[in-house]
């Protein structure tokens, strides 16, 4: 382990990681957060590292310094540690990416950062080597310390590659996992030219209609015209569906809630609703 030092420090000598891929955000978990540290304080240091121009970088602890910064502490027990660029870059994922919930954007450049910084840890490949072998080694190590295959983790840095509002959407679940990672491989100009198709028609290519789109826009041969067409072709079992649009039931929610806590206090009340009103065909829906 690098060399540490524990202090005490104000919240405000303390810095948010350099492009930090994880969001603190004020939803029941951070209320929890909140709460543990006005009844106890800070159990566990934060592990930070001094920064030249003064101050400390947050390594790990983010939602324990806001949480801080909420309730007026004025000093934070911290493990200052000796690291490089890489090494707290690895570190950082580490230390976050177990969380109970992790957005699909923030897994995505999260294991992007580590897996650039792993391969410039390994370094560049001798003369014996080859570029894929190395490459090969770093997917290796940063699978070994997740929960996850080497191959879902490079899926998940596909989505890196997604523009801002498609990536959006499958971070609100409004988009599968798989297709978008087909989507991810289309360029940016297609990938526009889908996202004012997909909200002009209210609808989402399929796994299988994503990689067709895929095939045509690395082949050239993908026009406006045809995505349209492609998104309002009636898909196999197709059932009809509606939307709840996320901004017009987020008022009735406190700040913070993601959508799946909207969701599933949706459905909450829906059963309740559904009981009281004595549907039971809908009942046996909702409790599925």
């Amino acid at each position: 382990m690098p060399n540490s030092l524990e202090l005490s420090v104000s919240p405000a000598q303390l810095h948010t990681f350099a492009n930090h891929p994880f969001h603190v955000r004020k939803d029941m978990e951070m209320n929890e957060l909140v709460d543990s540290i006005r009844e106890s304080g800070v159990i566990v240091p934060l592990i930070v590292r001094s920064r030249p121009e003064g101050g400390y970088e947050i390594i790990s602890g983010h939602r324990r310094c806001e949480a801080c910064r909420e309730l007026g502490i004025e000093k934070v027990p911290v493990r200052v540690q000796e690291l490089t660029d890489d090494e707290a870059t690895i570190l950082m994922v580490n230390s976050n990416i177990q969380r109970e919930h992790v957005l699909p954007s923030e897994k995505a450049f999260a294991y992007r950062m580590k897996l650039e910084a792993v391969k410039r840890t390994a370094g560049r490949p001798s003369k014996n080597s080859c570029q894929v072998g190395t490459n090969f080694r770093a997917d290796k190590n940063v699978a070994e310390t997740s929960s996850e295959s080497a191959r879902t983790i490079q899926r998940y840095i596909r989505l890196t590659y997604l523009i801002s509002p498609i990536l959006q959407m499958v971070d609100e679940s409004r988009m599968a996992f798989n297709p978008a990672v087909e989507i991810s491989y289309m360029t940016p100009e297609h990938q526009r030219w889908l996202q004012a198709e997909m909200e002009l028609c209210e609808a989402t290519p399929s796994l299988v209609q994503s990689r067709r789109l895929k095939e045509m826009s690395q082949s050239g041969t993908l026009t406006e015209h045809y995505l349209h067409t492609l998104l309002t072709e009636q898909k196999p079992n197709q059932r009809q569906k509606f939307f709840l649009n996320q901004s017009d039931v987020q008022r009735f929610f406190p700040p913070g809630y993601t959508p799946e806590q909207m969701q599933n206090t949706i459905f909450s009340l829906l059963k309740t609703w559904g009981h009281a009103h004595e549907h039971p065909q809908n009942q046996q829906e909702l409790e599925r």
